[in-house]
């Protein structure tokens, strides 16, 4: 028997963005909801770091932008690379159809202790850190009628008893495996070694390097650290750790000699390296009676274009307009077939946006299999040519708009809010 029992309209596992985002929603339209996150605190390692045109839109119409825009950051106006020694210009926000012409790129932790500062301002909203959900509870009719969980503070058992769970714990989600779902993930041909640098130890006027020897990105995070990823095969990861930091340094240094040095100084080995599984993943389903998921509990994001916050935060705004008006309109835990309304909302445009990071992950693989063989003075002769078709092409331009400003027919439900 559980220790104690906490009863919500909602419960929301999992305190990342989109699990944030939804309890800020949900408590400043009036609902019950508990947010449970298993970390004791947020000072902990994330790997989603970008905040593109489309979600800076919706904090905009959260009232929450302004706040955001006070925490640690770093603006980024243009995108460019350096292809072969040849500055590439990629992308100019300025040219985007969006009142939001800039991105971010940030740390979570303090996001997310924000967006929790302001659910903590209404009443019906409860925050439960140390608290690891354990299983699904089922209701009367099999439904998911709440969750089992443990509350590492008080040392007890805790039952959550809700008319809807929504599963926002991430890629390695517990509710979505307690639900017996699929987290149908593809194949990836690369992943992708994370490390920290300090910041002005790295040149990072570029956010990537494609070289012969390889390909590396790299962009600031405003609290004093530089992000690089160094991208490999799928599976050599095991192979690079047999032969030793330092060849694996030498590696890098090869695409950025100025890496060399700088790695030596300021990384203890491979404890400070991260891989990051690249594969995306679609679930099987994303809802079932008095269950839902989000984020990559609902679909695995790749790293490429920086897509998981984006995504996750876009699932949070529609599931809060639906739960609001399905919990008001009848009693008891939310049928499959209300909640199914989410999923079809959704599920198309995080296909297109899965489709199209399969086929980035595709071309990355060619240049680490074959970039070797690609003569410099073929990639110096196009690099004008390419530098001038990204910003201007219609194509190109709609792919690179479907990327940095979202899924535009979305907006916050604001007829919603209490306040």
């Amino acid at each position: 028997m559980p220790s104690r029992t906490e009863t919500a309209d909602v419960v929301v596992v999992g305190c990342g963005p989109g699990g944030a985002v939804l309890a800020y929603l949900l408590a400043r339209s009036g609902v019950d909801v508990a947010l449970l996150e298993r970390a004791s605190t947020f000072e902990r390692e994330y790997r989603g770091f970008g905040w593109n045109p489309g979600v800076i839109r919706l904090f905009d119409e959260m009232d929450v932008l302004d706040d955001v825009l006070d925490l640690a950051h770093e603006t980024v106006t243009e995108g460019s690379f350096s292809l072969y020694g040849e500055e590439v210009s990629v992308l100019d926000f300025d040219l985007l159809d969006t009142d939001y012409s800039y991105a971010l790129m940030m740390e979570q932790p303090a996001l997310l202790e924000c967006l929790v500062d302001h659910a903590s301002g209404y009443d019906r909203f409860s925050f439960h850190p140390a608290t690891t959900a354990t299983d699904l509870r089922a209701d009367e009719s099999g439904g998911c009628g709440g969750v089992h969980a443990h509350d590492r503070q008080a040392n007890e058992d805790v039952e959550f008893e809700a008319r809807v769970v929504v599963g926002a714990d991430g890629r390695y989600s517990t509710v979505r495996s307690r639900a017996g779902i699929d987290p149908g993930l593809f194949d990836s041909p690369i992943d992708l070694v994370w490390f920290k640098l300090p910041s002005g130890t790295v040149d990072a006027s570029s956010q990537g390097r494609i070289d012969r020897d390889g390909v590396l990105v790299y962009f600031g995070l405003g609290g004093g650290d530089i992000q690089v990823g160094y991208l490999v095969e799928d599976g050599e990861w095991p192979s690079i750790r047999n032969a030793g930091f330092d060849a694996f340094r030498t590696r890098v240094a090869a695409i950025d000699p100025h890496l060399g040095s700088v790695i030596d100084t300021h990384l203890d080995g491979f404890r400070d390296t991260t891989l990051l599984d690249v594969a995306p993943g679609l679930a099987e389903t994303w809802t079932r009676e008095g269950l839902l998921l989000l984020g990559d509990a609902a679909h695995v994001a790749s790293p490429i274009g920086a897509q998981g916050n984006p995504l996750a935060v876009e699932d949070a705004v529609v599931a809060h307009d639906l739960l609001v008006d399905e919990l008001a309109k009848t009693g008891g835990v939310l049928s499959a077939e209300a909640l199914r309304a989410f999923e079809t909302r959704r599920r198309p445009s995080v296909e297109r946006v899965t489709s199209l990071q399969r086929r980035a992950a595709a071309n990355l693989a060619f240049w680490l299999n074959y970039g070797r063989y690609v003569p410099p003075w073929l990639v110096r002769a196009s690099t004008a040519a390419f530098g001038w078709t990204v910003p201007r092409s219609k194509r190109i331009r709609g792919l690179v708009e479907s990327f940095a400003l979202g899924d535009r027919s979305i907006s916050v439900a604001r007829t919603h809010f209490t306040d």
